[in-house]
């Protein structure tokens, strides 16, 4: 074999063994984000129906305040509206909490 040769056996060698080390050191670090991300996502939801059910308990205590002030059927609807909306993003929030869940599982 010439110099030739082993120069270009070298290099291939040094290159293929630092590209499975690139590619072992990102396959831990993707590992480690798909670990931690059900777990940021649920608090995150979690968070967010929190809050959400906070508003709904806040819009629900103004509409009682307004019915007892008025009968205004139109901000009653709007109100109702709003908090079958909440209800229908809570359901959504409790079905994608469930998935996760059970993906974790």
């Amino acid at each position: 074999m010439t110099n030739s040769d082993y120069l270009l056996k070298a290099a291939i060698k040094k290159v293929t063994e630092k590209l499975n080390e690139v590619l072992v050191e990102k396959i831990e670090e993707a590992t480690n984000i798909a670990q931690d991300a059900p777990e940021i996502l649920k608090k995150e939801f979690d968070n967010l129906k929190k809050s959400i059910i906070e508003e709904a308990s806040r819009m629900e205590k103004a509409e009682n305040v307004q019915e007892n002030k008025s009968t205004n059927t139109y901000q009653d609807s709007k109100i109702k509206k709003a908090l079958n909306e909440i209800e229908g993003i809570n359901s959504q929030i409790d079905l994608f909490n469930k998935t996760i869940n059970n993906e974790i599982k």
